[in-house]
């Protein structure tokens, strides 16, 4: 996905062409469980030639799977999503000729976990019995994930379809060279089964029901894959119902007078329940998947940020990602995968791997800002209370990404961590805005790379001051007085070399001839939230952040309205992202700039709001005043991890909660908009404890903090981070 429209280019870390649109939100239902996700229409029905299937690592087992009651399609009344990985769907038959009501209900309950399964259920409310035709179109393409994104979903002319049945089942398989795939649909009933189609001819007494029970069951490599949720067996004992009920058990609870807080947070927790991954390698280690549909894989970057922003609910989620991330570092200089020494992965995927493990993936590693975030989030991990020798445990991984950072990632000597792609097949922009056009000057020229991008000095500048703190801790002064001395000259240089007096923000970036690409974009607002900014600069870009060609109503635009190449329906271009939001908040309280924080996040859970509280991964940079709603953006993925974690991110800096756990300190000084009268959080880990905040019309009060800690009730000073 990208801004724009260039021709395409077939590739799996650099597609540029144009996505396939999923529709409108409200159209489709989408569940997601560990690396399995189904994305069907309010009926139920996943449609052939459309986006729709239950796909599972990478692979679409499912691509067709369509009701027909007495040859026709049951007419959609409702669905309803009671988790993140479950659904009920509610059809009723087409009225008889000549009668007005309908006397058949069809029900379909859908589970989603490795594999899946739906409970059919026929109900008829008529005083006589009711002859039915139930039938079931199937198929089973075994597209790649890619293929299916990119609209070109059937065009391998060396994959080898076959469809057959198996005693009682439907068995769909495919061969690719040595690559095998099944899908072995199996029914509860006997079945009269044909060529992708399994049929049952019924009478379902007066006021009663029929039900069968569908399982799909996917096989690679010959491996049967043991579905979540087989039939016969009580759906409420399965692995991912009991998880998310322990998910939910230990979820911080928010009580407050504003609505549409209470209900972001709340699908805050239900979203990232659900986007978990667990390797059956390190079962104890918890890693979140970017996002439904398109990324229900392990991104760098993505996880990151969305750790760091749900440490509020769960610091173990920070924890697992560091570590499975330090599990990938990169070890060789490898130009067909953009790795280096030290580097932290991009993304991974798994296409054709057999291995139920995240270690059978593929790893990309064109990213430029996953290794410093890496660093910075171990260091506010430790803020948060992360014991000293699990600190010392990655500490060696936190060593090798500094060492990427100073010289893989400094690529010219000039103190700033560029990018530039080492072959045709890797990202062209290698930053968060990583579509191929995503970097432009204020006249709409795209940026050459290598390209140093703002908020990237910004996460090195915290990676910098986090190696400082770690290595004080130590004992090391030496080093600590390095990674300070590092710090400060790359804050003076930043502060110098990207600022542009004359329109008074920052460049995005430096480009390959060392110009500012002078845009207004959203990237300088993370470069708050680091603390890398020069205080008397802060102002002017907070101003530039909440004007008018930067603030749509909704939330900060990527781009400015007045600049070269603005488009509020591109990615990258003009929309609005939650996560970029988020940080910018979060930059602006640092700065002291109350006011322009509450309005960034009330505007975003105004958006919420207006979508039943999900924020998606972007959506459009329209003003507010062009439409009375948010106009989504077509191919955004929902739920999206950082999305889903931005409300936590909200909720904290409402909060002006900054702990330091090891030097016995926790600034907590609420700052609530004149919307919000009362809030509370409870329960929130820190420091192996559990501590509440309530915050009622100016009155604060802290539960909880261990007798050591000191409580600090004013707002943390932008350069403490630096004491």
């Amino acid at each position: 996905m990208a801004c724009g429209y260039a021709p395409p280019v077939v590739d799996a870390w650099n597609f540029t062409g144009e996505s396939v649109s999923l529709g409108q939100h409200d159209g489709i239902v989408t569940l997601v469980q560990g690396s399995a996700f189904c994305i069907s229409g309010r009926s139920g029905d996943m449609t052939a030639g459309a986006p729709h299937g239950l796909f599972f690592r990478d692979s679409r087992f499912l691509s067709r799977f369509e009701l027909r009651l007495n040859g026709q399609r049951p007419e959609p009344l409702a669905s309803s999503t009671p988790d993140p990985f479950s659904a009920v769907y509610v059809s009723r038959t087409r009225p008889r000729a000549g009668q007005v009501d309908s006397t058949l209900l069809v029900f379909r309950h859908r589970w989603i976990g490795r594999g899946m399964r739906e409970d059919l259920v026929v109900r008829n409310f008529a005083d006589e019995p009711s002859y039915c035709s139930i039938e079931l179109v199937l198929e089973a393409d075994f597209a790649h994930l890619f293929e299916v994104k990119e609209g070109r979903a059937g065009g391998d002319p060396d994959r080898e379809l076959e469809v057959e049945e198996d005693d009682g089942a439907l068995l769909f398989r495919v061969r690719k060279g040595s690559m095998r795939r099944s899908a072995r649909v199996s029914f509860s009933r006997p079945a009269q089964l044909g060529t992708g189609r399994a049929v049952f001819e019924v009478i379902v007494p007066a006021r009663s029901e029929w039900t069968t029970c569908v399982q799909l069951t996917p096989i690679i490599d010959g491996e049967v894959i043991q579905p979540r949720y087989p039939c016969g067996e009580p759906v409420s004992r399965a692995e991912p119902m009991e998880r998310m009920a322990r998910w939910r058990k230990q979820m911080p609870a928010v009580d407050t007078d504003h609505e549409g807080l209470r209900r972001a947070v709340a699908s805050s927790a239900e979203d990232l329940g659900a986007l978990r991954i667990f390797d059956p390698d390190y079962p104890e280690r918890t890693v979140v998947a970017a996002g439904a549909p398109w990324f229900m894989t392990l991104f760098g970057r993505d996880s990151i940020l969305t750790a760091w922003m749900a440490l509020l609910v769960d610091p173990d989620l920070a924890l697992g990602v560091l570590q499975t991330l330090a599990r990938f570092q990169g070890t060789k200089v490898d130009a067909r995968q953009d790795e280096e020494p030290g580097k932290i992965l991009h993304e991974m995927r798994f296409g054709e791997a057999a291995s139920l493990s995240l270690g059978g993936g593929q790893v990309y590693y064109g990213t430029a800002d996953a290794t410093p975030l890496f660093v910075m989030l171990l260091g506010e991990l430790r803020r948060w209370g992360l014991a000293g020798e699990v600190v010392d445990q990655l500490m060696p991984h936190a060593d090798r990404a500094m060492e990427w950072i100073e010289h893989y990632g400094d690529r010219d000597g000039d103190g700033y961590v560029e990018y530039q792609r080492a072959s045709d097949r890797g990202l062209v922009n290698q930053g968060w805005k990583d579509s191929w056009d995503g970097v432009r000057f204020a006249d709409g020229e795209v940026a050459k790379a290598p390209i140093a991008l703002c908020e990237v000095q910004g996460y090195v500048y915290g990676a910098y001051l986090a190696r400082a703190h770690f290595a004080h801790e130590q004992g090391d002064m030496a080093l600590c007085d390095r990674y300070r001395a590092k710090a400060h000259d790359l804050k003076e240089a930043f502060n110098r070399d990207f600022w542009i007096e004359e329109r008074g923000w920052f460049a995005i970036a430096l480009d390959a001839k060392k110009r500012p690409v002078d845009s207004l974009a959203s990237n300088m607002g993370h470069c708050l939230w680091t603390g890398i900014v020069d205080e008397d600069k802060a102002a002017r870009v907070s101003a530039h952040l909440l004007s008018p060609e930067m603030f749509s109503g909704w939330g900060v635009r990527t781009l400015a309205t007045n600049m070269g190449g603005y488009n509020p329906i591109s990615y990258h271009c003009g929309s609005v992202w939650p996560h970029d939001n988020a940080l910018i908040a979060a930059g602006l309280m640092r700065y002291g700039f109350v006011e322009e924080a509450q309005r960034v996040i009330m505007a975003l859970l105004d958006a919420a709001d207006s979508q039943g509280g999900r924020l998606p991964e972007l959506f459009t940079g329209l003003d507010r005043g062009d439409f009375p709603g948010v106009v989504g953006y077509p191919t955004s993925c929902s739920p999206q991890a950082w999305a889903a974690a931005s409300p936590l991110l909200f909720l904290r800096t409402l909060l002006r909660l900054e702990p330091w756990v090891p030097h016995h300190k926790v600034w907590i000084s609420p700052a609530l908009p004149p919307e919000i009268h009362r809030l509370r959080v409870y329960r929130i880990p820190l420091g192996g404890r559990r501590v509440g905040v309530q915050a009622d019309d100016g009155n604060v009060k802290v539960e909880g903090l261990a007798a050591d800690v000191e409580l600090i009730t004013v707002p943390r000073d932008p350069l403490t981070a630096t004491d």
